[in-house]
C-alpha cells in the first residue's frame, strides 16, 4: 500500500528520464588541492564544543572518520569526490547519556572557488528517502553551492543505513501490492485493513525498540547533533519537499542556530493527516489535469477515461511482460502519480495509458516499480517502511474505517482519479500502529530565527503550492521568506527556472534576501 503525501519521488521521476539524474564521477583538480584548503590530508579540525548544548561532549565534539563510500545495493560506489562516515546520537534524547545509534553521512568538500562559508545540509524528503544515496546523483545540479560549501547529506534515523527500519520481507511486499487500496466489499475491506495492520506489526517485531524515537523532532535534534560536530555555528541546510517539514521543525527548536535555510517544495504545516491526504488530492488532479490540457485533452473528458480504465483495472488486472505479476489498481495508480513529478516524465506517462488501454499493463507496472524502488530481481527498498513509520509516529491522527468512508464523497470530488485512493489510505495508513502519534500538525513558529526561504510552486502534485505560503506565515514575521515560481513539477529550484536558481543562488552563497512574495514566471 504505497503512499504518496509528502513522498521523495522526485528522484524516482528523474531516473525515468535519460539525463535527468547525474552521477558524480571521481576527483577532480579541485579536489586535489584538498589538503591546501582543509589542513594536512584533509583532516577536519576538532570540533569546538558548544556552549549552549545540553548534550555530552563526547556526542557533540565526537571527530568523524570520514573515508572512502562504499557501494550500496544495486548503487556503485560514488566515486572520489565523495566521503562518508557516521554520527552518533542518542537513540532517546531524554537519555542522553545513554544508548546511541549511528547516522549515516555523504559529503563532498567544496571546491575552493569562493570564500567557504561551511557545510550545507541536505534532506530530500519523504520521510524515508536516502540523503547518502540521493547527494550524489544531483551533485551536478549543485556545484554551484559547493564552491562555498560542502555538500552533505544523511540517512535520518530510521532510514536506509542509520538502522533503516523493515517491516515486511521483498515477498510480503510483492504480494501487499495486489491488495485493493480502493476496497468494494466488505471482504475487500477486511483484507485492506489486515494488510495494514499486519504492516505495523512487522515494524514492531524488526525495530520495537527504535520505533518510538523515529520522530520528525528527533530527527531535527540529530540535525544539530551534526551542526555541532562540523563545526558550523549555524546550520545552513536545504531541504525538499517533507525536508521542509525537517527544516521547520528545526527552526522551532533551535531559532537561534538557524543560518541560511531553504525549503522548497513545502508540507503544508498547518493540517494534519487527513488534510495532507486531501491536499495531495488536489494537487496530483491538478497536475493531471495540466498535463492533459498540454496534450490537447479536454480535462473533464480526460479525467473519466482514466477513471474508468483503473475501474477495469480494478475488476480485471492486466497482463504484462513480467512473469507471474499483473497490474493491479494500486499498481496503476501508483505507476500515473510518479509520471506527473516531473513534466519531463509526461511522455512515459502517454505511452503508459495508451498500452494499458490495450491490455498491456508493463509500462504502468514499470513506472510503479520506479516509484516503489522494485529492482529487476524483485528486491525493494525500505523507503516506504521508514516513511510509514516516522509519519505514524509524528501524528496522533487515526482515522478509523468508518470515518474514511463518510469523506469519500469530499475525496472523490477533490480528485476523481486519485481521491477514493487517498481517502481510504486515512484510514489504513497508520491502521493498528503500534506506538501513538505526538502531534496533530507540526511546530514550526521559529521567533527570532534568521530569515528563511520557502519556494513554492503553482504545479506542484506532491505538496501543492498553498503549502508555502501557510509555511512562511507559521514561521513567523520577518522569517518565512515567500517566493513563487509559476512552473510544474514537484520542487523548484534546479528545473529550469533561471530566476528561481539566481533567486536561492543569492540567498545561499550571499545572503541576499529577495523581497517576500516575488515571483519567478515559468
Amino acid at each position: 500500500m504505497p503512499r504518496f503525501v509528502r513522498s521523495a519521488a522526485l528522484a524516482a521521476a528523474g531516473v525515468l528520464v535519460a539525463g535527468l539524474a547525474v552521477g558524480c564521477g571521481g576527483s577532480s583538480d579541485d579536489d586535489k588541492d584538498d589538503a591546501k584548503r582543509h589542513g594536512p590530508s584533509g583532516a577536519d579540525p576538532a570540533p569546538r564544543p558548544d556552549p549552549s548544548s545540553t548534550l555530552p561532549a563526547s556526542l557533540t565534539s565526537q571527530k568523524l572518520d570520514w573515508g572512502r563510500c562504499e557501494a550500496s545495493g544495486e548503487d556503485a560506489a560514488p566515486g572520489d569526490a565523495w566521503q562518508c562516515t557516521t554520527l552518533k546520537v542518542p537513540l532517546d534524547y531524554a537519555k542522553p547519556d545513554g544508548e546511541t545509534i549511528g547516522i549515516a553521512l555523504i559529503r563532498a568538500r567544496s571546491t575552493g572557488k569562493g570564500d567557504r562559508i561551511g557545510s550545507l545540509l541536505f534532506n530530500f524528503g519523504g520521510p524515508g528517502g536516502s540523503g547518502v544515496s540521493m547527494l550524489p546523483s544531483f551533485g551536478d545540479q549543485y556545484a554551484k553551492l559547493r564552491e562555498r560549501y560542502d555538500l552533505v547529506s544523511f540517512d535520518p534515523r530510521g532510514v536506509a543505513a542509520s538502522e533503516g527500519v523493515r517491516c515486511r520481507s521483498d515477498k510480503q511486499t510483492q504480494a501487499a501490492e495486489n491488495t485493493d487500496p480502493t476496497p468494494d466489499t466488505p471482504a475487500e475491506e477486511r483484507a485492506y485493513l489486515k494488510d495494514a495492520a499486519d504492516f505495523g506489526a512487522g515494524c514492531a517485531r524488526s525495530a520495537k525498540k527504535l520505533l518510538p524515537h523515529l520522530s520528525t523532532a528527533e530527527a531535527a535534534r540529530d540535525m544539530d547533533v551534526l551542526r555541532q560536530v562540523l563545526g558550523d555555528s549555524k546550520l545552513h541546510y536545504f531541504g525538499i519537499s517533507y525536508g521542509t517539514e525537517l527544516g521547520g521543525t528545526y527552526a522551532h527548536l533551535f531559532p537561534k542556530k538557524v543560518g541560511r535555510l531553504t525549503l522548497d517544495a513545502v508540507v503544508d504545516p498547518t493540517t494534519g493527516a487527513v488534510g495532507h491526504a486531501e491536499n495531495q488530492a488536489r494537487g496530483f488532479q491538478r497536475a493531471l489535469e495540466n498535463y492533459l490540457k498540454a496534450n490537447g485533452q479536454e480535462p473533464k473528458a480526460g479525467t473519466k477515461k482514466i477513471v474508468d480504465l483503473l475501474r477495469r483495472i480494478d475488476a480485471e488486472p492486466l497482463r504484462t511482460d513480467t512473469p507471474g505479476r499483473k497490474l493491479s489498481e494500486s499498481l496503476a495508480t501508483t505507476g500515473i502519480t510518479v509520471t506527473l513529478y516531473s513534466k519531463q516524465t509526461w511522455p512515459a506517462l502517454t505511452n503508459a495509458l495508451e498500452e494499458a488501454e490495450k491490455g498491456d499493463g508493463t509500462a504502468l507496472l514499470e513506472l510503479a516499480d520506479a516509484y516503489n524502488e522494485r529492482d529487476a530481481s524483485g528486491r525493494y527498498s525500505t523507503q516506504s517502511h521508514s516513511q510509514r513509520a516516522i509519519a505514524c509516529r509524528d501524528t496522533k491522527e487515526r482515522p478509523t474505517p468508518a470515518q474514511a468512508k463518510a469523506g469519500l464523497d469530499r475525496f472523490r470530488e477533490i480528485s476523481p482519479v486519485f481521491g477514493t485512493f487517498m481517502g481510504w489510505d486515512t484510514a489504513g495508513w497508520c491502521h493498528n500502529w503500534p506506538v501513538e502519534g505526538l502531534h496533530d500538525s507540526p511546530e514550526v513558529s521559529a521567533p527570532g530565527a534568521a530569515p528563511i526561504l520557502v519556494v513554492g510552486n503553482t504545479g506542484d502534485p506532491a505538496t501543492p503550492y498553498e503549502g508555502a505560503r501557510k509555511m512562511a506565515d507559521e514561521l513567523g514575521k520577518g522569517v518565512g521568506v515567500h517566493l513563487t515560481w509559476k512552473g510544474e513539477g514537484h520542487g523548484a529550484y534546479g528545473n529550469g527556472s533561471d530566476c528561481v536558481d539566481d533567486a536561492v543562488n543569492g540567498y545561499l552563497l550571499d545572503g541576499k534576501v529577495p523581497g517576500d512574495n516575488k515571483v519567478c514566471e515559468s
